[in-house]
């Protein structure tokens, strides 16, 4: 069961990429994720995210969760 907590954004994009081959590449891959769905990226803003944030809040990992499905 995925846990709803705070993540380093590296961290949870290798949860949802596991076999990428670098940190960096499952960071691209969620971020691309995350931009195509235009309600997560509403979702996301209107609970405040700030764009250049390391980590992801528990309220905006349910968010992502609730949109993209548990990694």
């Amino acid at each position: 069961m995925f846990e709803i907590r705070t993540y380093g954004k590296s961290e949870l994009a290798l949860k949802y990429f596991p076999n990428a081959e670098t940190t960096t590449g499952a960071l691209s891959n969620l971020s691309f994720w995350i931009r195509k769905n235009k309600k997560l990226v509403k979702a996301l803003r209107s609970c405040g995210m700030p764009p250049k944030s390391k980590f992801y809040t528990p309220r905006e990992v349910s968010l992502i969760v609730k949109y993209l499905g548990a990694p």
